[in-house]
């Protein structure tokens, strides 16, 4: 053992606190790493770490449904290969960063990108490698069903509208019998393990209403966006979107510009047009009324593939294929993206920001009013691992309040971001790994005790990151 790591094989480390973690549910694991690593720091260290846990962690105080007795929990995907160690959905300690000491949630090999229910009773993930979709009731811990929703082909878009145990995902390459086109919306019931095919061509992104009642559908290359009523879908594979829609299930509504996304607000949809980011015209944010299905107002903007809402300001993000300049940023980059800030009310663009570049899918606006904004495919520069210069990968981070951006000195695509009311902190998966940021400095938390790199210990790639309690 050197420092504070041991060696599993060439070129993977597993830390003091993945050692315990494992020891706790698989002693296979502590046998195979073998008496060199069991040093008397790795003891005092699990001795902290069970005090720090708290009573109930470690085999005192009052009894709970959940197997990890934690009151407010995160979940980290976590995708890894290896006979050793498995993949699924790590619980961490929201309160101090720490792994719990129970074993990650099954959800198969390679989990990633996860959704969430409004309730935060449900969280669902996809694994890539089974192109399969796990369901977890996050009540008990416990999963949903036995072996997932095995979908007709990969989505990168998925959705648990309500608190029920059905889900929907799209999925670009489901082939439907009979038809050249493909493309579908799967329908998924968790609990039976079985789904119903909705089809619509090259379904892409799915975002639903608050009563999932109302689905909206984004298709590659499309200048159309299509309406879904899920509840009049007939099983098991329903063509509606193929016979003269508007219909009781489907209606394809024209006259957008590539729209990818949208930010429903009761009975307003909030849909971005990509526009020449996806090989359209003119980026823009569309008003559309769901009752009746009609585009109300249109508000260009630099560029548009992701979206918050805040009160009455929608924050726009995106990289315009033009207006792509690095204004104001000291940096080797010479493509940065741009955030449009819209006031609901007036109908207008009243601020912009530059950001990092890439396909923007990921913001969240959290309650110290910060944007954190990730894209995948951006601009990486240097290396976090050999910081002898600049840094720079597919993380920004806008103070609404001022103005101002922060680009973090990190490595990789953003693929999950959670902040917190209960702590000044921002859970951020990049380039797989879940980075803790202090909110207050807008840099990496870091602390001797638990995070002396900013950076939770998890084996593998994490994919996403949600918290599934209210705090």
């Amino acid at each position: 053992m050197k420092g504070a790591s041991c060696i599993l094989g060439p070129n993977r480390r597993v830390s003091q606190s993945v050692i315990i973690h494992h020891f706790a549910t698989k002693s296979i694991f502590f046998m195979f790493l073998g008496a060199g690593c069991l040093k008397n720091r790795v003891l005092a260290l699990l001795v902290g770490l069970c005090a720090a846990l708290g009573a109930s962690s470690c085999g005192g105080g009052s009894s709970t449904s959940k197997v990890s007795g934690l009151p407010e929990r995160v979940l980290a995907s976590q995708g890894v290969t290896s006979n050793i160690v498995f993949g699924g959905l790590v619980i961490v300690n929201g309160t101090n960063d720490t792994i719990a000491r129970v074993a990650p949630i099954s959800a198969g090999a390679t989990p990633g990108t996860m959704a969430i229910s409004p309730s935060r009773n449900i969280v669902a993930t996809f694994d890539p490698s089974s192109n399969s979709i796990f369901a977890v009731d996050t009540t008990k811990e416990t999963d949903i069903g036995s072996n997932g929703v095995k979908l007709p082909g990969p989505t990168s878009s998925f959705i648990v509208p309500t608190a029920n145990q059905i889900g929907y995902a799209a999925v670009p390459s489901a082939a439907v019998n009979g038809f050249a086109y493909v493309g579908a919306i799967a329908q998924m019931n968790f609990a039976s393990g079985s789904f119903t095919t909705i089809a619509v061509n090259n379904a892409q992104t799915v975002v639903a209403n608050s009563a999932g009642t109302q689905l909206l559908v984004f298709s590659g290359d499309s200048d159309s966006m299509t309406v879904l009523n899920p509840l009049a879908a007939v099983p098991p594979v329903d063509t509606s979107c193929y016979y003269n829609p508007p219909n009781a299930v489907c209606t394809i509504v024209p006259g957008f510009d590539r729209p990818v996304y949208a930010v429903i607000n009761n009975n307003t949809a909030y849909v971005l047009n990509c526009g020449p980011q996806c090989g359209g015209k003119q980026a823009s944010v569309m008003f559309f009324d769901l009752p009746s299905l009609t585009i109300t107002k249109t508000i260009p903007v630099d560029a548009a593939t992701i979206a918050v809402l805040n009160k009455s300001t929608l924050y726009v993000a995106g990289t315009s294929p033009t207006n792509n300049a690095c204004t104001g940023q000291q940096t080797a980059a010479t493509t940065c993206g741009r955030l449009d800030i819209i006031d609901i009310g007036a109908g207008e663009v009243v601020g912009t920001a530059v950001i990092t570049d890439g396909y923007h899918s990921r913001m969240d606006y959290n309650v110290y009013n910060q944007l954190f904004i990730g894209s995948h495919d951006c601009t990486n520069i240097g290396n976090v691992n050999n910081p002898s210069g600049e840094v720079r990968g597919c993380l920004s981070i806008v103070n609404a309040t001022n103005g101002s951006v922060t680009i973090p000195p990190d490595n990789g695509n953003v693929d999950g971001l959670q902040g917190f009311t209960s702590r000044t902190i921002e859970y951020v998966a990049e380039g797989g790994n879940l980075r803790v940021y202090d909110t207050n400095t807008e840099k990496l938390l870091i602390n001797s005790d638990f995070l002396p790199n900013g950076t939770i210990d998890i084996v593998g790639y994490v994919g996403d990151v949600k918290a599934i309690d209210f705090f």
